[in-house]
């Protein structure tokens, strides 16, 4: 018996691409977001020359980013709220930042498995991404994943982190709520303010607090009242916005419906002060001196006399010969060198 050939992909073009996407294509979405993925230089001026067609279609959609502890319950708090907000008519992309092995590379893409009923939902994608070793465990692509999203016509777009390190300042930099989900009852009230979440989140959300248990609601109550305590002595980051605690049961649903009130409280405050086109603005002359400072470094790491020289001055280094100041100065110089007879 004879099989059949397995019949190549058509390579797309960029007008395929934007087409697609205006189309809200799941499967150019998907290849779309594999192009911005890959670190190879041709690929990255594609996904740079698309993503400058998309730019005018995107930034309607309520970005938000939501952390938490393990066990808080984070996937199906996520999955409770898609639902709901399907239910209201809206299309929710959920963008789950997994967690990579530093040892051989690979990542846990469970979240499907994890949002079953809402990875089903004609109105929901699901889009697991590897964080492939990336400072805070956040995927150094999200960004543009996020705006993909955004042109294929999506309403809300949900960033989950790994919850650990700094992959909450790195989500908060990025979407325009970032939601904090706490533990009733596990100490979580010092943890939260040592780790600074406090600082950055704009909601506070007591998970967990299962409407037929007296015992967790009273926990739950407790909680919510310390967190309130904390955010009362601390500096708001927003002049328009004062971040509520709230409590939920993200398995019963309860309470759900209340959490997206306030966001979208917060959205209709900040936006008639100014401040959340100020803050999306801000995010994005953040995000270009970082591409421009990890393309600088990448730049200096492969510069072939730095490849050279840089044994013999880590030596130096290390061997208290040299100070950092100028072990660095040295490297520079001869990468200025390169940049000065360029020109």
């Amino acid at each position: 018996m004879n099989e059949s050939p397995v019949r190549p992909r058509r390579i797309l073009s960029e007008d395929d691409f934007v087409l697609g996407i205006q189309e809200a294509n799941r499967a150019t979405l998907a290849r779309a977001i594999t192009l911005i993925e890959s670190s190879r230089p041709d690929d990255r001026k594609k996904a740079n020359q698309l993503l400058d067609r998309l730019i005018p279609m995107t930034g309607n959609a309520m970005r938000i980013g939501i952390s938490g502890v393990p066990g808080v319950g984070k996937s199906t708090f996520i999955e409770a709220l898609g639902l709901y907000l399907i239910k209201q008519g809206l299309k929710v992309a959920v963008l789950a930042i997994d967690p990579t092995s530093s040892r051989s590379g690979g990542s846990i893409l469970g979240d499907k498995t994890r949002m079953q009923r809402l990875s089903m939902m004609d109105d929901a994608y699901i889009r697991p991404s590897p964080t492939s070793g990336a400072l805070g465990g956040v995927t150094r692509m999200t960004r543009e994943t996020l705006l993909l999203c955004e042109a294929a016509g999506f309403d809300v777009i949900i960033v989950e982190t790994v919850g650990v390190g700094q992959s909450e300042i790195t989500v908060a930099s990025m979407v325009d709520f970032f939601m904090a989900l706490m533990l009733p009852g596990a100490g979580d009230e010092l943890q939260g303010i040592k780790k600074g979440i406090i600082e950055i989140a704009d909601m506070l959300v007591i998970n967990k607090c299962d409407p037929d248990d007296p015992d967790r609601q009273r926990a739950a109550s407790e909680a919510a009242s310390a967190y309130q305590r904390a955010l009362q002595i601390m500096q708001p980051q927003s002049q328009t916005w004062s971040p509520p605690v709230m409590t939920c049961s993200a398995l019963h649903s309860h309470g759900v419906d209340n959490v997206w009130q306030q966001v979208t409280s917060f959205r209709t405050k900040l936006t008639a002060s100014g401040e959340f086109d100020s803050r999306r603005q801000q995010q994005q002359r953040q995000w270009m001196w970082s591409l421009i400072e990890q393309q600088l470094l990448a730049d200096i790491h492969s510069h072939p006399q730095i490849i050279e020289i840089l044994p013999d001055i880590l030596e130096s280094l290390d061997q208290g010969e040299l100070n950092a100041g100028s072990a660095a100065n040295r490297l520079l110089s001869v990468y200025n060198e390169k940049a000065d007879n360029k020109h």
